[in-house]
């Protein structure tokens, strides 16, 4: 976006997310000025470009929370749709050096681009460019991507970083070993958080969703819909409160018996259940 006249002697723009201002006339002409004069402050452009921004902002975290919902349910992604938004930078950033697979589940390779007319272009775990035209792509959750190690160890050459946390994601994979009776995980009870609302706005703040007495996150597992859900004590409640159990429900409601659960949504529910945990409060004097 270009420089808009504001007022005499100013003009203004969004540059880095926030509105700037510049001179006009006399010695600063052309500069930019370290901060907003006042006469600008209520003016109708800056007001707009103020509200622009912050639609940018929504946008870009509306694209990036998107591309987290393909990659965490690993869901087939047009190719058509990736090159229609590929030129909206917010969509950009949000996909680019995200790990994706085409035809091939064992050709993995880091999204760089893509057409108008539906290729991709990817890197390759052989660190060559190449260009894919599937008809549709994954971007699998990494408890799903083969050498996981070694694609993180290539990552790390290239100097990827990703908007949206994939590769580098923490993964749990699920035990051989579990009772086949088991409905619930304990590793991650009795949390101590000062109330109720401290461990909800946990939750809230890393993404999760609050309902009743529990934080849960909804996943997507091979063709069904699996809830994971933490015990995070009564609404309302004013005093000390503690983590429960994890457990995971089936979309009809039934508590799922661990070894039914698919390896995307035990991930995801040991990640949530691990995540909350770490806010605990830690007695002074006793182990983290």
């Amino acid at each position: 976006m270009g420089w808009l006249s504001a007022g005499d002697g100013y003009e203004v723009a969004l540059v880095d997310g926030r509105v700037a201002a510049r001179a006009t006339s006399g010695r600063a002409a052309g500069r930019q000025l370290k901060s907003l004069p006042r006469a600008l402050r209520d003016h109708p452009e800056v007001d707009r470009l103020r509200r622009f921004a912050e639609w940018l902002d929504r946008h870009a975290t509306a694209c990036v929370a998107q591309v987290d919902s393909w990659m965490v349910s690993s869901l087939p992604v047009p190719t058509g749709l990736l090159a229609r938004v590929w030129p909206d930078e917010a969509w950009q950033l949000a996909l680019r050096d995200m790990a994706v697979v085409g035809d091939d589940p064992d050709e993995v390779g880091f999204l760089r681009g893509a057409t108008e007319d539906g290729e991709l272009r990817v890197v390759n775990l052989d660190g060559e460019t190449v260009r894919l035209s599937p008809r549709t792509v994954t971007l699998p959750h990494p408890v799903l991507l083969p050498d996981l190690e070694d694609i993180r160890e290539f990552a790390a050459e290239l100097g990827i970083v990703q908007r949206v946390e994939q590769i580098h994601r923490a993964t749990w994979q699920r035990p051989a070993d579990l009772d086949p009776k088991a409905t619930e995980i304990r590793e991650f009870t009795g949390a101590s958080f000062r109330s109720r609302f401290a461990l909800a706005a946990r939750a809230s703040s890393l993404g999760y969703r609050v309902s009743g007495g529990y934080s849960t996150a909804r996943v997507r597992d091979g063709g069904r819909t699996v809830e994971a859900s933490v015990w995070i004590g009564e609404p309302y409640w004013e005093d000390t409160v503690e983590t429960g159990a994890l457990t995971w429900h089936d979309q009809d409601g039934r508590a799922l018996p661990l070894r039914e659960v698919g390896p995307v949504a035990w991930s995801e529910g040991m990640r949530m259940a691990a995540a909350l945990y770490a806010g605990r409060v830690i007695e002074e004097g006793k182990n983290a």
